[in-house]
């Protein structure tokens, strides 16, 4: 029992900044609701950790599903309003932190499919299938949603196309 809490400790500590990285993706720039996403995730994770046999799979199929299901669930939401961060020094070249700017803004107009398949196809690096399987929908429809996406992200953010 002690070795399995602590293996579960051990990936817990280990894996949450991905994951935490993965959430604000997700949920459009929201911190508040990463840290939902993340926590319901390992918490059903935590429930099942002996059964698992790729635990960064399964956690992550499950806050993509999470997401899906709260995307469903709520229907249309109000734009999230954020407090302005505060400026601090940057370390990175301005290029590439305003370019990261531009996409995350980009990124959150799309609705919340075309983001999923965005990160998966493109973040994660994952192949149309795996998408298709995580996200419970055909091949069809993920390379279908990644073109629109694609052509949405280019309409928002034209300078986007200097990145290729």
């Amino acid at each position: 029992m002690k070795v399995d809490e602590s293996a579960f400790r051990d990936f817990v500590a280990a894996r949450s900044p991905a994951l935490m990285r993965l959430g604000f993706l997700l949920t459009g720039g929201d911190q508040h609701a990463a840290e939902d996403l993340v926590q319901t995730a390992l918490a059903k994770l935590a429930a099942k950790w002996r059964r698992v046999e790729a635990p960064e799979a399964y956690v992550r199929q499950v806050m993509y599903r999470q997401q899906v299901s709260w995307w469903r669930a709520a229907g249309r939401r109000p734009e999230v309003v954020r407090a302005e961060l505060p400026d601090l020094p940057d370390n990175d070249a301005h290029g590439r932190s305003e370019l990261r700017m531009v996409l995350r803004g980009a990124l959150a107009r799309l609705t919340p499919r075309q983001r999923a398949v965005v990160i998966l196809r493109y973040y994660e690096d994952l192949p149309e299938r795996d998408v298709a399987q995580v996200l419970g929908c055909s091949v069809g429809t993920v390379r279908s949603t990644a073109h629109r996406s694609l052509a949405r992200l280019r309409e928002v953010a034209p300078e986007l196309e200097v990145v290729r």
